[in-house]
């Protein structure tokens, strides 16, 4: 009978801090972003929520599997599920440092530990549920792409590489 709303909550929830990390960056990103080096291959601005809103809803509902498989929020749940939530515990945080602050050092460090837990729970989540490990291979896809991209702009913009300029 619940089991249908705990599968919309957890794959509701990656959304929510995806959607505040925009929600209070999103004046930030047209006037600074814009004006930012980047790379040729640097996607569209309007591929960005589309995307994410794919990842999130992959990865959350992934989260779903692993937490039914594991019988909920038992003691088998508290590494693979730790991993995820960390991980998009510093997803979310990436758009603040970013946008908010424009800081590209902690973008950047955010971006690299982001990657290894995403890796850290794909692995953990392997063992538990290949469908849900499977979900997250694109979100890593989309990850390798943003990090590329991260390193680009903090090379090539040197002036923004510890945050707004007073």
């Amino acid at each position: 009978g619940r089991m249908w709303a705990y599968t919309v909550g957890f794959t509701v929830l990656p959304h929510v801090g995806g959607f505040l990390g925009w929600f209070l960056n999103r004046k930030e990103i047209p006037a600074w972003y814009e004006k930012l080096k980047k790379p040729s291959w640097c996607p569209s601005r309007k591929v960005f929520p589309v995307a994410w809103t794919v990842l999130y809803t992959g990865m959350g509902y992934a989260s779903y599997l692993v937490w039914s498989d594991l019988g909920g929020c038992s003691s088998k749940a508290i590494v693979p599920l730790g991993l995820y939530g960390a991980q998009l515990a510093l997803n979310w945080a990436w758009p603040p440092f970013f946008f908010g602050a424009q800081n590209l050092n902690m973008a950047l460090i955010d971006i690299l530990c982001l990657d290894g837990l995403a890796i850290g729970t794909l692995c953990s989540w392997y063992r538990i549920n290949k469908v849900a490990a499977l979900l997250l291979v694109p979100y890593l896809g989309w990850l390798a792409m943003a990090t590329c991209l991260t390193i680009h702009i903090w090379r090539d913009n040197p002036e923004h590489k510890t945050g707004k300029s007073e």
